[in-house]
């Protein structure tokens, strides 16, 4: 053990076993790379004090909603997206909520719910690796997942005591009837429960920061100091890091945060950057470890959706999903069972039945070198539309033509048709662009489309 005190054993490649690398050996190591861990058949049991915590945080709620005493229970939920800002900031959020109030007299039950699937969660390895380093138990047993709730959320969210927004700003339609207590998010304000406490909208590179440095504020208040486990402190300059690109796109609040965290930390020695540099680098090197996925694995591990209500009696709610993809439309063809792109829509279309997805949109990434050896990063639309949920084909007709001419007027994304845009069947498109718009550009044109939409 003393051995490994300061070291943060990260995995590598899902392929091949790498070398044990060293960090400047006359230092404390924060990274060390090694292969892909291969998970035993038995679940090995979280080591430290922060899982042992959040597996027994989960064995109350069960018991708790066994016995109807939900409603003692707030959830810290991040978006739907489940990266690691989510769940760090979820999981952080929760342990402070408990044992902030242990000793008084108005004790608060949280837990941090992740609003994906159990095993989604290794579809970004970055999780799996923060994950497996702040010794939390292999196969995720000691998270909550949406997928384990002992009750649909429509009908659980009014029993609750209250739900926590972190990294995201307003719920899901199905916790539309919780009370919402706080927010604390990193992306715009959209109203959402004025008087909820703390209420924390501001432009940081991760959310996490916002939720760690609110979270040490009031812990230096507090008469005596909860134990803060080195395992939470790491996993918050892990998802800070990772989203900052170790702090070389960070805002003051990022890296002041940080540097609080990090003292308090088992790195207090380390500089900084060096630190954080070298958690992001570790972790981006994670992150980019997919070709294992297939195509439905590509589709559900960052794709986010809602229900977007139309103005008129004669269209209905509609069920609006994006999924955020870094392989273009080719190669994801390549990953078929039979290399062609029927079969890609045939898996797509799947995917958004078991959704039930009326509107779906891809977008992809990917670079690629022109002729001049210059690297280009390049994004793809995919837009199809179903006829077979709550729309009939007359509806899906008019729905896609709607988006497809709200996504062309876009002059500014300079969409262009994909080279076998020819060979797409009925309300489907594929554009390409090298505007750099991604999901939070192209959400509210779509969004506003769908609301507006009239026959």
């Amino acid at each position: 053990m003393i051995r490994y005190l300061f070291s943060w054993t990260l995995l590598a490649s899902t392929l091949t076993a790498a070398a044990l690398q060293h960090y400047r050996p006359e230092q404390q190591a924060i990274v060390d790379t090694t292969s892909r861990l291969m998970m035993p058949n038995k679940h090995s049991i979280g080591a430290g004090h922060f899982s042992e915590w959040s597996r027994d945080n989960k064995k109350r709620f069960f018991i708790d909603w066994q016995a109807s005493k939900e409603s003692e229970w707030v959830f810290v939920m991040g978006n739907e997206g489940g990266d690691l800002d989510s769940m760090a900031s979820a999981l952080a959020w929760a342990y402070h909520l408990e044992h902030s109030t242990n000793n008084t007299s108005n004790p608060i039950k949280a837990i941090a719910l992740l609003q994906t699937s159990m095993d989604a969660l290794d579809l970004r390895p970055e999780n799996r690796v923060a994950l497996h380093n702040s010794k939390m138990t292999s196969g995720h047993e000691d998270l909550l997942t949406m997928d384990e709730l002992p009750e649909d959320p429509e009908n659980l969210s009014p029993k609750l005591k209250g739900i926590v927004l972190v990294d995201h700003a307003s719920p899901l339609r199905k916790w539309n009837k919780a009370k919402v207590v706080s927010i604390m998010d990193h992306h715009v304000d959209q109203g959402t429960a004025p008087k909820a406490e703390p209420r924390i909208f501001e432009k940081t590179a991760s959310c996490t920061t916002i939720v760690a440095r609110q979270m040490l504020n009031e812990l230096e208040k507090l008469p005596e100091e909860y134990h803060m486990p080195h395992e939470l402190l790491e996993l918050i300059l892990a998802a800070i890091a990772i989203d900052s690109s170790g702090l070389r796109q960070a805002t003051d609040a990022d890296i002041q945060t940080s540097k609080r965290v990090l003292d308090r930390s088992r790195w207090h020695k380390r500089d900084l950057k060096d630190a954080m540099k070298e958690l992001s680098k570790t972790l981006k090197k994670a992150k980019k470890d997919l070709d294992h996925l297939n195509v439905r694995d590509l589709l559900r591990r960052d794709w986010k959706g809602d229900f977007v209500d139309t103005p008129s009696p004669r269209t209905p709610t509609i069920s609006l999903g994006f999924a955020s993809i870094p392989y273009s439309l080719d190669e994801q063809i390549a990953k078929t069972g039979f290399g062609e792109l029927f079969h890609w829509f045939s898996i797509h279309a799947a995917w958004t039945a078991a959704t039930g997805v009326d509107i779906d949109i891809c977008l992809n990434k990917y670079k690629t070198t022109d002729e001049n050896g210059k690297k280009r990063k390049v994004r793809e639309i995919v837009l199809t539309v179903r006829d077979d949920l709550r729309i009939d084909a007359e509806q899906a007709d008019s729905l896609f033509k709607l988006v497809f001419e709200a996504l062309e007027r876009q002059e500014h994304l300079g969409l262009k048709m994909w080279h076998r845009a020819e060979e797409l069947a009925v309300r489907q498109m594929v554009w390409t662009h090298e505007s750099g718009a991604g999901r939070k550009a192209i959400r509210p044109i779509v969004d506003a489309a769908v609301m507006g939409w009239d026959m």
